[in-house]
């Protein structure tokens, strides 16, 4: 059954293209009326421009590790759309390479984006949230942050952090009237992903596209589940990874290549993606 949300506000962090934006594009087919946030407020101005009218969607500037840039673009999202009923918190970024060789800067800057980023938001969003007694908020994390995978030590540091949160904002909001949900995606065919030297297997079993995403959050709003996986088949894969011993694991992750997927990717792939990172630094 389709999920409608005629109606509702949504803002949406890091949604002027892949993932956001796909999200964007099925709240809006359920009716909601939708807040595009990016750091690149001209393409966020254009990606609204080429979904719908005035008072149904906007493009908007957004830093999300800038406290005073956030609550300026929620209050900017409920001043041209109406008052705020989801936060979606996707904007992430996933540099590749060894931990050693990671530059300070760079660790401070997955740190800020992938996990200050979502619980500044959640912050701002809940003090909306909770007075009214009604609210959802979703946080994207990634099945990485339920393990640890070579070549992303920082990226998976923040996206379990994002689990541990979410689960905890989840059960502490829950008597406000408010619901947290916590994403995990596999791989997502988007530029962040390009590259990975993923096995056929595990790619077929894992890999999905953001429209798949987008239509799990719409969905996660009525169902008010607090944790969606992405394919939903992953969930049962990792609850069977989880009560495997710590060495078992190991050898499953070299037996399909998941040791390697990020430690020795595609580099041209790689490197387009980091040159675009380093032109938003």
């Amino acid at each position: 059954m389709a999920t409608t949300l005629t109606g509702q506000v949504v803002a949406i962090t890091g949604a002027a293209r892949g993932i956001g934006l796909a999200t964007a594009k099925a709240f809006l087919a359920a009716g909601a009326k939708v807040a595009i946030g990016d750091l690149d407020a001209e393409l966020a101005a254009t990606a609204a421009a080429g979904l719908a009218g005035p008072g149904t969607v906007a493009g908007l500037p957004l830093n999300v590790t800038d406290e005073v840039s956030f609550a300026a673009f929620l209050d900017r999202a409920e001043s041209e759309l109406g008052r705020l009923d989801v936060l979606v918190n996707n904007a992430g970024i996933m540099p590749t390479g060894l931990f050693a060789d990671e530059a300070t800067d760079l660790t401070d800057r997955i740190v800020d984006i992938n996990l200050r980023g979502v619980i500044t938001g959640s912050r701002l969003a809940a003090q909306r949230f909770v007075p009214r007694g009604r609210g959802h908020l979703l946080n994207v994390a990634s099945l990485a942050g339920v393990s640890g995978f070579p070549g992303l030590a920082t990226y998976c540091a923040t996206k379990h952090a994002v689990i541990g949160f979410s689960e905890a904002l989840h059960r502490e909001l829950a008597e406000h009237g408010v619901g947290v949900t916590v994403v995990l995606p596999g791989i997502v065919r988007t530029e962040l992903s390009a590259g990975a030297t993923t096995p056929r297997l595990v790619a077929a079993l894992s890999t999905v596209d953001p429209e798949d995403v987008a239509r799990a959050m719409v969905a996660a709003v009525g169902t008010r589940r607090p944790v969606v996986t992405v394919p939903r088949r992953m969930g049962v894969s990792l609850k069977v990874m989880a009560m495997l011993p710590y060495r078992a694991r190991r050898v499953a992750d070299r037996l399909t290549g998941a040791d390697t997927a990020y430690t020795k990717p595609d580099p041209a792939a790689r490197e387009a993606y980091h040159r675009r990172l380093r032109g938003q630094a």
